[in-house]
């Protein structure tokens, strides 16, 4: 495999290079230190089984070839819902709008790329939102220094997430306009893990300490290991979001063994807390490219364990998520836990690419 190749390209060769058949679940490999009621706060079976935002119909538009990557939200007494565009060029950011998490119309793209900028040429994740951390909160933003804080990712390369991204923050007054920090995190800084590039960061704050987690890739395998590369996630803090410390531990949710769910991909933490614990939603790829939604436990926010089940699997052939459900983010509303995730029907490079939901109780 060359060094051009994407993320998503990779992914599609995996899943066509193996033959349809039983998926191995690779269970043995995972620990299982939490009981069954830690666990079940966390679940998500229901799918309503459709897409909740798809492509534009507009040919023109940011988002007129897919939309992926959901980060929901409550502001203002209605949800919203940053997600990622893509218009054949590269990513570009949206805002969404709902009452009810299932309908939703959009609002604006409130983060456009920029040909003047070194990193954000071609494309600009604004990804994650600074907001209540708790698995049964409202989700509500947070204001530090009286503004709304976020995090971006971007590709320093046109296409499906080219190139080795970095990371940056962004703040507004308005959620429509956003002021960009320089990045934050650069992968050549990092540990081996990410010097390929880092993805997806989630921003969560807790008694003065702001935690950065984040996914990043190695650089490209040779042939003779499979080629390719591997996605494991960390996490760096701070104390006044200039000054940042990745954990000497990193990578804190490492890929499995060969026939675990994550042998490949240990990606997109979503982190939120539940009384005592730390719950960490990821999805795993594993090595014949399958995509599914994955949970981990902890007692603190450095250290976790993979939970011995799949949150939410691909679906059967023909519905919306057939190929991958993946990148998640969870929300509480009326009694109920929202799982929100990319779901990914059809061939590649033909294949639609939309938001879907789980929750916690019947439809």
């Amino acid at each position: 495999m060359s060094e051009s190749i994407t993320r998503r390209t990779f992914v599609s060769g995996l899943a066509s290079s193996f033959a349809a058949g039983p998926i191995f679940r690779g269970s043995h490999l995972f620990a299982e230190g939490f009981s069954n009621a830690e666990i079940a706060p966390f679940r998500t079976p229901y799918k309503y089984g459709k897409l909740v935002l798809a492509a534009s119909n507009n040919s023109g538009a940011f988002d007129s070839k897919s939309v992926d990557d959901p980060f929901v939200f409550l502001h203002e007494g209605a949800f919203h819902m940053l997600y990622i565009g893509f218009d054949g060029t590269g990513y570009q950011t949206g805002l969404a709008r709902s009452t009810d998490l299932v309908n939703w119309e959009r609002v604006a793209c409130v983060a456009r790329r920029d040909p003047n900028s070194n990193y954000t040429r071609y494309n600009i994740a604004l990804s994650c939102l600074l907001r209540e951390d708790g698995l049964t909160s409202k989700g509500k933003l947070k204001r530090i220094h009286g503004r709304y804080l976020g995090a971006w990712n971007a590709y320093p390369n046109a296409g499906y997430e080219a190139g080795a991204a970095v990371i940056g923050l962004a703040w507004s007054n308005d959620l429509l306009h956003w002021e960009l920090t320089d990045p934050i995190l650069f992968p050549k800084d990092g540990a081996p893990w990410e010097h390929g590039g880092l993805y997806r960061p989630n921003l969560i704050e807790k008694n003065g300490v702001f935690y950065l987690y984040y996914n990043a890739k190695t650089d490209t395998l040779p042939k003779s290991k499979g080629g390719g590369w591997h996605e494991q996630s960390g996490v760096a803090t701070s104390r006044d979001l200039k000054q940042w410390t990745r954990y000497a531990g990193n990578p804190i949710l490492p890929n499995g063994g060969p026939g675990s769910w994550d042998a490949r991909f240990a990606s997109n933490p979503f982190v939120v807390q539940y009384k005592k614990l730390w719950g960490m939603y990821y999805f795993g790829l594993d090595r014949s490219g399958i995509a599914r939604e994955l949970l981990a436990l902890g007692r603190d926010p450095y250290h976790f364990e993979k939970v011995h089940e799949i949150i939410i699997d691909r679906g059967a052939q023909g519905t919306v998520d057939e190929d991958y459900a993946h990148k998640p983010c969870v929300i509480f509303h009326e009694d109920a836990l929202y799982h929100f995730y990319c779901a990914v029907s059809g061939k590649w490079p033909h294949d639609v690419r939309g938001i879907s939901v789980a929750r916690s109780k019947p439809w």
